[in-house]
């Protein structure tokens, strides 16, 4: 267990388990054959205070997502995490990265990718009512929506557009069973590449290189995973008492975390007994600033937490 879940998914024998090994001290058996890992192996790492659980994924192949070498197992256990790390081999093709991002797609994983801004409302009666707040240049109209929902059998439903989609993504809604995930290009085996063809693949977005051989640029690495998870580090503070620094309550910021989730995170009765906070840092107007719990905390914040007389 740990406060964020990230998976590494790969080819096999592009140094996963190395990495494992390198970010997190669990043993993960390496060798010079493929398909070394056949088992999800997890490990966790410390980082800031956090414990991030990192996930080894067994090498996925071509047609992982229908059905080849485990592949359902191994990318529906992705599904589940904060994060993932695609790990690929620098000196390989860089047509790798296209197979995975595909047999991630057709599992119904979007990488990197925010939900569509569209609601979906069925009704009993009253037909299709489509309503597009912005202009659509992506193909979608009244029409194909319509076409779309009879393809589904949904012959009453309101239909919000409030941004400018593909027909995929309004699928993708009707669906409702898409993980919207971040990733993570982890370039391996930076050592065995020239200076020109590491400044060739600096022009990719979202992408680290490494070698967990050498332990080349892990802390890096390290730091784009806490960026990327979007983690914040509440610290606790007793009264009368200094605060805990060294074991901060980890939370995400996307959800802009109140007093309340911090103190179902602590306990869950302890909201009851609740009365107000005590807050420090950059989320107080002043210091300390007396808060409800409504009260959105940022990272670094220090709570001191007040129980009903």
């Amino acid at each position: 267990s740990g406060d964020t879940r990230v998976g590494l998914v790969g080819f096999p024998s592009v140094g996963k388990s190395t990495l494992l090994t390198a970010l997190t001290g669990t043993r993960s058996e390496a060798a010079a054959y493929e398909f070394t890992t056949l088992t999800c192996i997890p490990g966790t790492m410390k980082y800031k205070g956090a414990r991030i659980q990192v996930l080894h994924l067994p090498g996925i192949i071509e047609g992982a997502a229908d059905g080849k070498g485990r592949g359902r197992q191994v990318i529906s256990t992705a599904r589940t995490c904060n994060l993932i790390l695609i790990v690929l081999d620098s000196a390989k093709p860089v047509t790798h990265k296209k197979i995975i991002e595909a047999e991630l797609n057709s599992f119904g994983i979007r990488i990197n990718q925010k939900p569509p801004e569209v609601k979906l409302i069925k009704r009993e009666q009253g037909g299709i009512d489509y309503q597009q707040m912005v202009p659509q240049t992506k193909g979608m109209n009244a029409d194909v929506c319509r076409s779309v929902l009879k393809e589904y059998k949904i012959s009453c439903a309101t239909i919000i557009i409030r941004e400018d989609i593909t027909v995929d993504q309004f699928i993708d809604v009707i669906e409702g069973n898409r993980a919207y995930i971040p990733v993570l290009y982890v370039f391996n085996k930076i050592d065995a590449l020239t200076i020109e063809e590491l400044d060739i693949l600096d022009q990719m977005p979202n992408y680290v290189p490494i070698s967990s051989q050498h332990q080349w640029n892990l802390e890096e690495l390290m730091d784009t995973i806490w960026d990327r998870c979007n983690m914040i580090r509440i610290y606790t503070k007793p009264r009368g008492q200094i605060p805990d620094y060294d074991e901060p309550v980890i939370m995400h910021s996307e959800s802009n975390p109140t007093i309340e989730e911090f103190c179902n995170r602590l306990h869950r009765d302890l909201i009851n007994d609740f009365s107000h906070a005590f807050v420090w840092g950059r989320s107080a107007k002043h210091q300390p600033q007396r808060c409800g719990k409504d009260h959105v905390l940022m990272d670094e914040d220090i709570v001191t937490l007040c129980k009903k007389t």
